[in-house]
């Protein structure tokens, strides 16, 4: 049985590249909802129906457990979901916690980037509240990263004006964290990497998410010795190539964190 991932799109694929590395003795579904992407800027009721026939639609596949590999899917779903399937399901969150503790000692402020949805849910809310006692942490929503990701535009020429813009209004020399609250975003690692002071750190929720997949995994017993990493690509969108689109982009990503080990 094959662990699933699913997200709006394409982003999710960034949370699938950790688990491969963390979790390679396992085989796995990705699932692009690419005929409603994106989710971060439509209303909450039309995106929860679509996450549910999504992941409905991964059920009848006979998945052993869930990544909900996109935050505003998981504001907005994961409790109801949990409810109604009967396979584990993790969900992400951004990485608020670990980004105001690794700036607290620094006296420097944390600046959470994700989708408007996401930073309007109360899960959002409810999260900074908890943890940003110095009132430290900023919001930006970002929704062209998502479609200029969907598109594959990548070139600094169309991404950078759009960062600066939004950037602009923050002094980032008073930040020490950006968290890239949404799987679309470490695909702009690099567009990121240019704009913003060297001493400022990029965090996602990646790792925190897998670690606790193979945290649940192992509870249930369904921890795979003898999978080999293979992925199969699907997706809510059939048109002819849109599964080779998913692992192009799979391929891309590949190369992305290649450039930013070296």
């Amino acid at each position: 049985m094959r662990i699933a991932f699913m997200d709006s799109g394409i982003g999710g694929i960034t949370v699938l590249h950790e688990a491969l590395r963390q979790l390679p003795y396992e085989d796995y579904i990705y699932y692009a909802d690419t005929k409603h992407v994106p989710y971060g800027t439509k209303p909450k009721e039309l995106v929860k129906q679509s996450i549910f026939e999504a992941v409905t639609e991964l059920h009848d596949q006979g998945i052993k457990a869930l990544v909900i590999a996109c935050n505003t899917a998981t504001s907005i779903a994961v409790s109801e979901l949990r409810a109604s399937f009967p396979f584990p399901i993790i969900g992400m969150e951004p990485a608020v916690k670990p980004a105001v503790e690794r700036v607290q000692a620094l006296h420097k402020r944390v600046l959470v980037t994700a989708t408007p949805l996401t930073l309007r849910e109360t899960k959002y809310q409810d999260l900074v509240a908890k943890t940003d006692n110095e009132s430290i942490v900023d919001s930006l929503p970002l929704p062209e990263l998502v479609t200029l990701c969907e598109q594959f535009e990548f070139r600094e020429e169309a991404v950078l004006p759009y960062l600066r813009e939004m950037l602009l209004p923050y002094r980032m020399e008073e930040y020490g964290s950006v968290v890239l609250g949404c799987t679309h975003f470490p695909f702009f690692r690099r567009h990121f990497r240019k704009l913003l002071p060297s001493h400022v750190e990029l965090i996602d929720g990646s790792g925190g998410t897998i670690k606790r997949l193979r945290q649940v995994l192992e509870q249930h017993g369904l921890l795979s010795r003898s999978g080999t990493g293979d992925v199969r690509y699907m997706s809510s969108k059939a048109e002819p190539g849109e599964l080779e689109r998913i692992r192009q982009a799979h391929l891309l990503l590949n190369e992305t964190f290649n450039e930013n080990d070296n």
